[in-house]
């Protein structure tokens, strides 16, 4: 797996995963459970569908 999400990217999806998650425990509802598909793509810095689309905001390194 290629990296293809970059720095800033990546705090977005983890803030923006981590409020859904936190709304869904207070409000004690299961659709909070979406929050963890972007705190995992963060995570790793790999979006499945950003590949199948070509997008990568990933720096290239030489």
């Amino acid at each position: 797996m290629k990296c293809n999400i970059g720095r800033t990217e990546r705090i977005i999806r983890i803030s923006v995963g981590a409020i859904i998650l936190l709304l869904g425990l207070y409000y004690k509802s299961w659709w909070g459970i979406i929050g963890l598909l972007p705190i995992i793509t963060g995570a790793i810095r790999y979006c499945p569908i950003s590949s199948l689309l070509g997008i990568s905001t990933c720096k290239v390194e030489d």
